[in-house]
């Protein structure tokens, strides 16, 4: 992992450096990097943001796909579970969830601990705290996509599996998994984006993002119609990105999936 983030660095080094993107606008500009210009800070946000949402996404994939096979349990007590946790999630407002993760989890700790005779202030993470919440909002909606691709599979994969002596987790892998990827893609595409845009709420519990940067920025520079352009021009470059890695990521589903 550490070394996924140390190339995420390495990746992101043209924002500033000496021949970075800011770097190239002039040592002058309100984004220069250095003590003249919000580059450096602005660049450190763009590594957060990107940060944030991929450390979500597989935490949010995991728990929606254990959701999605409780949602279809035989298990009345599992689905029952499953349909309490998208309900509660889905209906309620991402900032909210972040709040009660951020501020609940650290009250919820403080208490246990009082009841042990521990009496100490703790205080959550603010990254980890936001990719929780992201992670569980991000998950009570995968889930459902995930669920509609299990539908969208015939029952007769599951029977083919057990004629050729596989076990159900070998089917799962072997047979399942390839064609739910391929189906649930489009739906869990939109969903990438969604994630992107909710970084943003990260900013309220101070975690150095895009949008904390550039309002940071303009608050201190007085230049707030610049700075939040510059912000959602991140923000799109970023969406751009995403939907070509998403078209690519597609196409190679498509042809793999023709192939067998």
């Amino acid at each position: 992992m550490s070394g996924f983030f140390s190339a995420l660095t390495t990746a992101l080094d043209p924002l500033c450096g000496p021949v970075g993107i800011f770097s190239l606008l002039g040592s002058d500009t309100l984004v220069a990097c250095g003590d003249t210009g919000w580059g450096d800070e602005i660049a450190f946000g763009v590594k957060v943001t990107i940060t944030l949402a991929l450390a979500t996404l597989p935490v949010g994939l995991v728990i929606g796909f254990l959701i999605a096979l409780a949602a279809q349990s035989e298990e009345k007590l599992l689905r029952l579970a499953a349909g309490i946790y998208t309900t509660i999630f889905r209906g309620l407002p991402e900032l909210l969830t972040l709040f009660i993760v951020y501020y609940g989890l650290q009250i919820l700790i403080q208490s246990v601990l009082a009841s042990f005779g521990i009496e100490q202030r703790i205080e959550i993470n603010a990254f980890f705290a936001g990719m929780a919440a992201l992670a569980v909002v991000f998950s009570s909606y995968s889930s459902e996509v995930l669920l509609s691709a299990f539908r969208a599979i015939p029952r007769g994969q599951y029977e083919a599996g057990d004629a050729l002596g596989l076990r159900r987790s070998r089917t799962m892998v072997l047979v399942i998994l390839p064609q739910l990827i391929r189906i649930a893609l489009p739906g869990l595409g939109n969903l990438w984006m969604i994630l992107l845009k909710d970084t943003s709420y990260v900013s309220i519990i101070g975690l150095a993002d895009i949008l904390r940067q550039t309002g940071i920025a303009a608050r201190v520079s007085k230049e707030a119609f610049f700075f939040y352009t510059l912000a959602c021009l991140l923000y799109l470059a970023l969406a751009l990105i995403s939907s070509v890695g998403l078209g690519f990521v597609e196409r190679w589903t498509r042809k793999s999936g023709a192939r067998r």
